[in-house]
Formats: structure tokens, C-alpha cells, sequence
């Protein structure tokens, strides 16, 4: 039985409809991205599968005690309150225990007691996932999850929602968060939604195929649609005797082509390049950097050259702006030197945006009150330039403070292509970006011919731009590696070697007062091998999961290909019950002897 399903929903605020009619169902288990342009209206289906919102018109059929819960895409920033305080918010107090507040804090390897305000943007959003699992819902929501995330928290991620039992509905522009973890991928295209039981690739190849069918029938109708008005349109002769059901069909052909609705223009714009550089662009011996006495960057040894493309990747805090600080030579290594080549015309993207007034309108930002901007030794209206950013002339006169987490990347991708460079330093320039502007940014990426240093969590991004890695391997020691991210993990084993064993945290005090009782010996010993039961069972799942991914392994017996199937089914079973255990175990072994 579907979980929920939408007959004919609609949905409009004053424009074209958002939601034309729609249909949906969501299965138990499945795990279904949803895709399309910015403005398509993504949101407000999430708000209304969530129950934000009420339809306009259209039935939505729920499962009898229905569980929803969404993780939204924005981490507040001016909470506060300890881990424990913030997952219990959701927690429905009818249970007399704490313990499903416990299990979600096990469950995202979290420390109850930590406060909230004091942690890293990846963590933040761990412990707004485990407020989001609390009640364990059948269906949980996530928007744009990976948002700020690094790579090892991306990754860490994907297993974790690959073991969930509940359905799935997330919405993002990572590409390689989709292929990895979506069963099921729906693109709402104005107000129309198109349900694709296929993988990622395959889907782009069919959604090209869609709109090229839609443009060739398009141009068919509009053929006929002529022949008919030049015959409506003929002499007094033809007039009288003009066939009224061919006239009726006119105006049914007219009315038809006024309610076409054509795709929204995508971004388009062009990177000025500037006058090339000396063959040798940066070059580092042995710099070193360090905040309060911890290495950022610890023994660098570069040679960065024209035409390289080199990306950066480590855990968030790392050192990666400290290092791109370094190269640009906003900051002066402690020891060693870095030495730049000649000519060099940096254009810096700055993830924190702080090139941007707050208080100024997007236009000001890009060019104080001029109303030309010159691209490609060209004069370009300021608005004209915008709009191959995506924004109206309405937008251009808005305040920077009012703008999305996307409009303010666009922005800032206006301001940096506005000037010529010949060397472009990207700290996390695809935040927040919509799928159509990432893919013309890396476009226009690939026919960049001048250095780029780019730092990025865009794994298939690197992928495609990039062709040399630099990673950070703890104590600020940076490592070298020819090819993209890929290459990078075939090459160094990845991040899953550093990925650290799940940790036994002592669950905060329950709110609720429950009668402890002591542990015996056994059970006391029971607790301490859970742990490493766990961690044997997630190294077992990883590896299953790797073999089953193998084409090559289904070439093996029908035996032995059920027999890893049924044992990857059943290991997360055992993992749930490993960790109610585990809660079960600690909720009693502080009580009186």
C-alpha cells in the first residue's frame, strides 16, 4: 500500500499554475529525488507532501498514522541549547521513555551534551537529521541535505539513508548524491510532474529526448496552425464557403497554443580570460602555516603551472581557505616561501560572500551606479548582463540581505566573470547552485584555458574539471594525486580508511524519571562488546554492498548471488536492534547497586 498518494493536485499563486493536476505516490522504501528548475516549484510540493500546505484543489490520500518529518534546507544559526535539547524537540512525549531521543543521537554518532552553538555546519546538520528521525517517520524529507556538507560527511550520509528503512523524498544539485542513492527520480517541469524508475544518466538522456520530442511537436502544430490561418484568411469566395467545423478546429488550435508553456531561460554566461601567464604560475617549498599552534598547512611542496586544474578537498575546518590564502599570497607563510610566476590575474570566489553589502542592491554590488558593464571589450547594459544570471529587472534593485543562498551565488558569479582572469581561485562556488547554472559553470570551466584552484564537496564536479587533487591528510600535511575525485579514492583508498568507529557516548539525563536497575555481569559485558559488534556489522554491510554493485558478481550462482542479497537485507535489522540494545544497555549501567 502506497504510503501517500496525490490525484490530480493544483496549486497556483497568481501566475501559471505551480502544480497543473498532478499525481504521486510514494512507496514504502523507496527513495525518490525530485528535480527541476529554480522556480519550478520544489518547495511547495515538499511543503504540501509535508503538510505545510493545503492544496487548491486535488485529493491526498495518507496511510492511516502517516509519520512525515523534513529536514529543512537552511541550519539556523542562532540556536541554542545542548544536542540532546534540540533532537528532543520533535520527540513525541507520549513514549515514557527518552530512549528514541537517545537512539537518534547513537544512531548520527553525536555527543547529547555538546552545545548546539558551538558546532561546525556538518554537525549542525546531523543533529537536525536526528531531531527529523526522533519519531522514526515513514516518510522523511530533505532539501538540498548535502548543502555545506564535506565529502566524508556526504558519504557518511549516503550509507546512513541507504540503511533506513522509511521512503525517501530529497531534492538536490549533487550529482553524485543522486546516482548513489536514489531508486525513483521525479522532475516537476511547469506544473507537470514525470515519474522516471531509471538511474541518474539514463534519466538525463530521456528527460533530452522528452524536450526534443516536445520541440519537434511543437513545430508541427505551429506548421498546421499557419496552413490554417492562411486559409482562414483567404478571399470573400473562400469565405462563404468556408467549412464551420474547420473553423471551430482553428480556435480550438489557437487556444491550445496560447496555454504553451515554454521552459524559463537558463543561465548563460562566459568567463573573460585575461592576457596568459609565465609558464610557472605558483610554486611552494616547504610553507608552512599555522592558527594558535595547529598546522593548517604543514611542508608544502607545489609546482603549479599554466593550464593546471587542480582541486582541493578535505573536512570541513581543514585548512583549505588557509591554503588558497597562501597561494594567492593574502597570507604569508611562517616558514618556507611561495613564490608567484608573471602576469597573474586572480579572480577569487569566496564561499563566505563576503565581497557582498548586505545593505546594496544586487545592481550595486555588481557595479556601484553604473549602467554598463564590458564583457569581452564590449558595452553591456548592467540588466542585460543580470539576466544571463537569472535576474529580472525587479531583482536587480533588490537588497543582497534579501536574496536566497542561490541568488547570492549567482551574484557572486556575475561580479567574478564581470572582470578578465587568468587565474580563477573557487572556494565552494556550486553552494546552493541550481543543477542548469553548475552545468554551465562547469562548462565554461572546461573551456577555461588558463589555472584554476578549486575547492569543492561536488565530487562529480571535480570529476569534470578538474585533473589534479591536493587532500588533506590530517596535521596539515597536503598529498598530491593525478586525475579527478575518482582517481583520487582508487589511488589513496578515500576517506573511508579515516572514518573513525562509532563512539559510546553516555546519553544525557532523561527528562522522563525512569526506575534504573543495575547491571549483571553479563549484561555488563554485553555492553562493552556492542561497539565493536556494530562496527563489525557496518564494515560487513560495506562490503556486501560493494560486491552487489559489481556487475561481474552476477555472473556467479543463483545461490550464492541470494545468499549475499538475503544477508544484506538482514544485516540493518540487526544493526537497529544492535543499537536499541546498546540504549537499552547504557539507559541502566548508572543505576544504584
Amino acid at each position: 500500500m502506497a504510503l501517500m498518494t496525490l490525484k490530480d493536485v493544483h496549486m497556483a499563486f497568481g501566475g501559471p499554475p505551480i502544480l497543473d493536476g498532478v499525481d504521486m505516490t510514494i512507496e514504502p522504501g523507496e527513495r525518490v529525488c525530485l528535480m527541476g528548475r529554480n522556480g519550478a516549484g520544489k518547495s511547495t510540493l515538499l511543503k504540501i507532501i509535508a503538510g505545510e500546505l493545503i492544496p487548491h484543489d486535488g485529493e491526498i490520500v495518507r496511510r492511516q498514522d502517516l509519520v512525515v518529518a523534513q529536514l529543512e534546507q537552511e541550519v539556523p544559526m542562532d540556536r541554542t541549547g545542548s544536542v540532546f535539547d534540540i533532537v528532543s524537540e520533535e520527540w513525541d512525549h507520549e513514549h515514557e521513555l527518552s530512549h528514541p531521543v537517545e537512539r537518534a543521537i547513537s544512531l548520527l554518532k553525536l555527543d547529547p551534551r555538546a552545545e548546539f552553538s558551538t558546532l561546525s555546519g556538518g554537525t549542525r546538520r546531523r543533529v537536525l537529521l536526528a531531531r527529523a528521525l526522533v519519531n522514526e517517520p515513514d516518510i522523511l524529507i530533505l532539501d538540498e541535505p548535502t548543502n555545506h556538507l564535506d565529502i566524508e560527511a556526504i558519504e557518511w550520509l549516503e550509507t546512513f539513508l541507504k540503511r533506513r528503512d522509511g521512503a525517501l523524498l530529497f531534492v538536490t544539485h549533487d550529482r553524485a548524491f543522486v546516482r548513489n542513492l536514489s531508486t525513483r527520480i521525479i522532475e516537476l517541469d511547469r506544473g507537470a510532474l514525470y515519474s522516471w524508475d531509471l538511474d541518474y544518466d539514463t534519466y538525463i538522456e530521456r528527460r533530452a529526448e522528452r524536450l526534443r520530442v516536445e520541440r519537434s511537436h511543437w513545430k508541427e502544430f505551429d506548421k498546421r496552425l499557419a496552413e490554417e490561418e492562411q486559409w482562414i484568411r483567404e478571399g470573400i469566395s473562400a469565405r462563404r464557403t468556408r467549412n464551420i467545423g474547420r473553423v471551430r478546429n482553428l480556435y480550438a488550435m489557437r487556444s491550445e497554443r496560447g496555454k504553451r508553456r515554454r521552459q524559463g531561460r537558463g543561465a548563460r554566461f562566459s568567463i573573460q580570460e585575461a592576457e596568459s601567464t609565465g609558464r610557472k604560475v605558483i610554486t611552494a617549498k616547504n610553507a608552512t602555516y599555522a592558527w594558535d599552534g595547529e598546522p593548517a598547512v604543514n611542508g608544502l611542496n607545489l609546482k603549479i603551472q599554466r593550464g593546471d586544474r587542480i582541486g582541493i578537498i578535505g573536512p570541513n575546518g581543514c585548512g583549505k581557505s588557509t591554503l588558497l590564502r597562501l597561494l594567492l599570497g593574502d597570507l604569508e607563510p611562517q616558514s618556507g616561501t611561495v613564490k608567484h610566476g608573471t602576469n597573474l590575474e586572480p579572480a577569487y570566489f569566496d564561499q563566505h560572500r563576503q565581497e557582498l553589502d548586505e545593505n546594496r542592491s544586487v545592481k550595486q554590488n555588481l557595479c556601484d551606479d553604473n549602467q554598463y558593464v564590458f564583457i569581452g571589450g564590449r558595452k553591456m547594459h548592467v540588466l542585460g548582463y543580470l539576466r544571463n544570471f537569472l535576474f529580472t529587472r525587479e531583482d536587480a534593485a533588490r537588497p543582497v540581505c534579501g536574496l536566497s543562498g542561490g541568488e547570492r551565488n549567482r551574484l557572486l558569479l556575475a561580479k567574478l566573470f564581470a572582470r578578465t582572469a587568468n587565474v580563477l581561485v573557487l572556494d565552494e562556488p556550486t553552494n546552493d547552485l541550481d543543477s542548469d547554472t553548475m552545468e554551465v559553470l562547469e562548462e565554461q570551466l572546461m573551456d577555461f584555458e588558463g589555472t584554476i584552484l578549486l575547492v569543492s564537496h561536488d565530487r562529480a564536479f571535480l570529476n569534470n574539471v578538474v585533473d589534479r587533487i591536493l587532500a588533506f591528510e590530517g596535521n596539515g600535511r597536503v598529498g598530491e594525486y593525478v586525475g579527478g575525485y575518482d582517481d583520487w579514492v582508487r589511488q589513496s583508498g578515500g576517506l573511508k580508511k579515516e572514518r573513525p568507529p562509532p563512539k559510546t557516548h553516555k546519553p544525557a539525563q532523561s527528562t522522563q524519571k525512569a526506575r534504573p536497575r543495575k547491571l549483571n555481569n553479563k549484561q555488563r559485558e554485553e555492553l562493552e562488546k556492542l561497539p565493536a559488534r556494530i562496527e563489525a556489522l557496518e564494515r560487513e554491510l560495506d562490503a556486501l554492498q560493494s560486491t552487489l554493485n559489481d556487475p561481474e558478481f552476477y555472473r556467479r550462482p543463483q545461490e550464492e548471488i541470494r545468499t549475499a542479497t538475503e544477508r544484506a537485507e538482514a544485516i540493518p535489522r540487526e544493526l537497529d536492534a544492535a543499537f536499541d540494545r546498546w540504549s537499552e544497555l547504557e539507559e541502566h549501567a548508572g543505576g544504584p547497586s
